[in-house]
C-alpha cells in the first residue's frame, strides 16, 4: 500500500482506516478433552490433547522442549446473537457493565481466544497440555511458545476491580 493509499484513508470521504472485509484462518488443530460447556473457572487441572494437521507435525519440533504454549483459538461454540459489547464484570457485589474487550469473557466480536497452556508432552501430531480453557472440538488457529522475556511483564497492573474478579 502506497503511502498516498494511506493517507487517503485517514481522509473523510478515503477508504476506511479499519477494514470491513472479512478475515480468515483454516484450523492447525482440534483440542480434544472432556469439556463440553464453557465454564468461567476450573480449567487449571484440565488436560486437553492438541491434535494438529498431520501436514504440520514438523513445525511443530521441538515444542516439547518448552514448559508451556500460547494457545490461539476460536470460541466456535459462542453463537453470534449472544455476543456483545459490554458486560458485568468486576469484583464488586454487583459488578457494573464494561467493556468486553477490556475482559476475557468468550463473549467478544470476534471469537478469538488465547491461553497460556503448561505443556505435558507431545507424540507426533499431538500435543498434550494442561490448563487450556478450550472446550472440547475447539479449532486450534495457531501455537506460540510461551517466552517468559517477551510474554511475562513484571510491572504489569490492574485496575482494582479486576484483581480476583468473580467472571471475565
Amino acid at each position: 500500500m502506497s503511502l498516498l493509499s494511506k493517507v487517503k484513508g485517514l481522509l473523510p470521504g478515503g477508504d476506511p482506516v479499519v477494514p470491513r472485509e472479512p478475515v480468515s484462518y483454516r484450523p492447525i488443530g482440534v483440542v480434544r478433552n472432556r469439556v463440553k460447556e464453557s465454564r468461567p473457572d476450573g480449567w487449571e487441572s484440565v488436560r486437553s490433547d492438541i491434535i494438529l494437521r498431520e501436514d504440520l507435525t514438523d513445525a511443530i519440533d521441538p515444542i516439547e522442549g518448552f514448559s508451556h504454549v500460547i494457545v490461539v483459538f476460536d470460541f466456535h461454540a459462542v453463537p453470534e446473537d449472544v455476543r456483545r459489547l459490554r458486560i458485568p464484570v468486576g469484583n464488586e457485589t454487583a459488578p457494573p457493565e464494561r467493556g468486553v474487550l477490556a475482559t476475557r469473557s468468550q463473549l467478544r466480536p470476534n471469537g478469538i481466544g488465547v491461553s497460556v497452556a503448561k505443556v505435558e508432552h507431545r507424540r507426533k501430531n499431538v500435543l498434550r497440555v494442561t490448563g487450556l480453557d478450550a472446550i472440547n472440538g475447539t479449532p486450534v488457529l495457531d501455537l506460540k511458545p510461551y517466552l517468559p522475556e517477551y510474554d511475562a511483564i513484571p510491572d504489569a497492573t490492574l485496575p482494582s476491580w479486576a484483581v480476583n474478579p468473580a467472571c471475565g
